[in-house]
């Protein structure tokens, strides 16, 4: 008996080892489970309060007093206990290390943009802060009265979590948080979510800082673009399942389910990622069968925080529940597959080895139309937008049309050419996905335990493969489907799904120890400092003063135009707030892609601003109490295929004052007028 207690003695010391590390990686972080939390219920106060007409200030601030009651109340069945193990003292040992110290350095610079600078992405001034606007202004969410549709058919996850920042605080400034804090929690879930595919502990440890430098990733974290937040939900849609199979915690399903909600409320793009998700989430869903009413009520919350109440509204009223009917943009959504892929493939590439600054970029774009051949742009212009079927790039970086950029694509071409060639010296280490075996690691088991340990890395082995091959082709899909030309961008949730395929392998574990990777590594952080400290939208640098000096030439007179657009472009529409007439309460607009939002500032006056259509007679208009209409001279003749003299003659309108306004950096000056129409007449 004393020889079989000795013998046993490292077996129990192994086990007891492995549940002490089993309970200390047990539970997900708190933030992130608060962060899911409270974009769930700004999804749904969003839809609820829309119903009962109460979307507004008052709403909000009641909602969020009964909300944070009853999480006070629940917090010990929501949250799990704090780790004891975190310490200040600890966090600033780990960030001492170059990695992470490079991606707290990237991660200020991003934060400091975003507190420096009002946000001025495009789409968001031209239809996700207008939407939440018009909401407001009508005390509910509604189908705007409007030529220009994406107000209407796009996820609106973003918008619901700016709803209260707006409603509450009557500004824009500080939506960019929403993203900062999106990027803070990417290192963490990047490394569990690698780790549970299959990547090696040191592996992902570099990877989970060295991922967020992606350029769209590190460019929107200090602004206000919708797909970094669809890259965390879809990350701990999938990390939560994984748990919820490791730690048989229905919590975990749970909450895997909210994320996988959000992922797709964040942006309809995101879809096919529900594919990998549901491989994941499979084997746990018998943690559920007990526990039904809870279930229940989780999948009404996650249906009203998903894209679910987006696509009926589309169906109901455009009879398409993407809205691609209502926007008229079939053509770059469907049909002949292969030849999609095969373009956007072209653009991918392209887009993500481009330098973060290409000077050559205008020289680049008529020498792809010159050598195209024509047989193949006859084929791509129906299918893509004019950028992506002519393979056109930027002169910068930026967060429109940004992927994971040069230093990363590169550092992970190398990386897989490195493990190839460990792999052929050493063969022992290129087995894919697996962890080493126990008697590699020093320990010794019985057979039987060795014999269940295998089984068990066989199992998660199998599961990790599953996973990362369904999100290849959930890929796959996406790029079959679109013809938008900034495709590198709009996969931003599908890369950190889809890189560990990658990196499995104990052969990377060979490569990320290498002083030459290390060395390639912190150079990637530097070259991703590059876009953020000249970016256009948030320059870290006197941009204007210094170009306002500098010489003569076009690539500095492209500089200088660009700079300065983008430094007005949060508020352009100031020109014309100061040529309207004073107590003015309704403006009608017509207008397509335009920056609305600074028309309605200063948020919270009584200002507000109606859309005016091809079918708008000028009784109709006086019906809504629109006076007077702000007119954008070629979005009418595009959308009302009439010249402007013709419209304000047919509306028996006066001109009160023409407009030159710059929004565009690409286009130049607009002409934009401002017409009186006349009183209505007694009957």
């Amino acid at each position: 008996m004393q020889i079989v207690s000795v013998l046993d003695k490292p077996i129990v010391a192994a086990s007891n080892a492995r549940q002490t590390a089993a309970k200390a990686r047990l539970y997900a972080p708190i933030p992130l489970i608060a962060w899911i939390l409270f974009c769930v219920f700004c999804n749904c106060a969003g839809w609820i309060l829309s119903a009962f007409h109460q979307l507004s200030p008052i709403g909000y601030a009641t909602a969020f007093v009964l909300s944070a009651s009853l999480m006070l109340v629940f917090r010990n069945r929501i949250f799990p206990p704090p780790c004891r193990g975190i310490k200040i003292i600890r966090l600033a040992r780990r960030f001492r290390r170059p990695f992470p110290l490079s991606f707290l350095v990237l991660a200020a610079l991003a934060l400091l943009g975003g507190l420096l600078y009002a946000p001025n992405n495009y789409d968001a001034l031209a239809y996700r802060i207008p939407r939440v606007l018009h909401w407001l202004a009508e005390g509910r969410w509604h189908w705007v009265h409007t030529e220009f549709q994406r107000l209407n058919t796009r996820a609106p996850a973003f918008e619901w979590l700016s709803a209260p920042w707006v409603a509450l605080l009557r500004t824009d400034r500080f939506l960019f948080l929403i993203n900062i804090i999106s990027f803070l929690l990417l290192p963490g879930l990047v490394f569990s979510v690698f780790r549970r595919l299959g990547v090696g502990a040191q592996v992902a440890w570099h990877w989970m800082w060295l991922l967020p430098a992606g350029y769209c990733f590190l460019l929107q974290a200090g602004s206000i673009g919708n797909d970094l937040i669809g890259v965390v939900f879809a990350l701990a849609a999938l990390d939560f399942a994984l748990r919820a199979r490791e730690e048989d915690r229905a919590r975990n399903v749970w909450l895997s389910v909210l994320a996988a909600a959000l992922m797709t409320g964040s942006k309809a793009s995101n879809l096919p990622l529900l594919l990998p998700w549901l491989i994941a989430i499979a084997p746990a869903l018998k943690l559920l069968r007990f526990k039904v009413a809870t279930t229940v009520a989780i999948m009404c919350v996650a249906a009203l925080a998903s894209l679910v109440p987006q696509m009926i509204m589309n169906t109901i009223h455009s009879g398409d529940w993407a809205g691609m009917r209502a926007e008229n943009g079939q053509q770059f959504m469907g049909g002949k597959p292969a030849l999609r892929v095969a373009n956007n493939c072209v653009l991918l590439t392209i887009q993500n080895f481009a330098p973060p600054v290409f000077p050559l970029a205008k020289a680049w774009n008529k020498e792809m139309r010159r050598v195209m051949p024509s047989v193949w742009q006859a084929k791509l212009e129906p299918l893509f937008e004019p950028a992506g079927a002519h393979w056109e790039l930027n002169e910068m970086e930026s967060e429109e049309f940004a992927g994971l950029g040069f230093g990363i694509s590169a550092l992970l071409l190398a990386s897989l050419a490195a493990g190839r060639k460990v792999g052929r010296v050493s063969p022992s280490v290129s087995r894919p996905g697996l962890p080493r075996t126990p008697s590699a690691l020093g320990q010794t088991r019985p057979a039987s335990a060795a014999g269940s340990w295998e089984k068990g890395q066989e199992r998660s082995g199998r599961m990790g493969s599953a996973v990362v091959w369904a999100a290849a082709v959930a890929l796959m899909v996406f790029l079959a489907k679109s013809g938008l030309s900034g495709v590198a961008r709009l996969i931003a949730p599908y890369y950190a799904l889809c890189i560990p395929v990658l990196l499995r392998g104990e052969a990377q574990r060979c490569v990320v120890r290498a002083i030459w990777w290390k060395r390639f590594g912190i150079a990637v952080f530097a070259l991703a400092a590059v876009p953020v400290i000249l970016s256009a939208s948030r320059p870290l640098w006197p941009a204007n003063s210094v170009l306002a000096h500098a010489g003569s030439g076009k690539l500095l007179a492209r500089a200088k135009t660009v700079y300065s657009v983008y430094a007005l472009r949060a508020d352009g529409f100031a020109p014309v707030r100061k040529s309207l007439p004073p107590g003015l309460r309704v403006l009608g607009l017509v207008s397509y892609d335009d920056p609305e939002t600074s028309l309605w500032r200063p948020f919270g006056s009584p200002l507000r601003i109606e859309h005016v259509t091809h079918n708008d007679s000028a009784e109709a208009l006086r019906a809504r109490d629109i006076e007077y209409v702000l007119v954008h001279t070629a979005a009418l003749q595009m959308l009302f295929y009439q010249t402007s003299e013709q419209w304000v003659q047919k509306m028996h309108g006066e001109i009160q004052s023409r407009l030159a306004l710059t929004l565009r950096a690409g286009t130049g000056p607009t002409n934009w007028l401002l017409v009186r129409l006349p009183p209505v007449t007694a009957k």
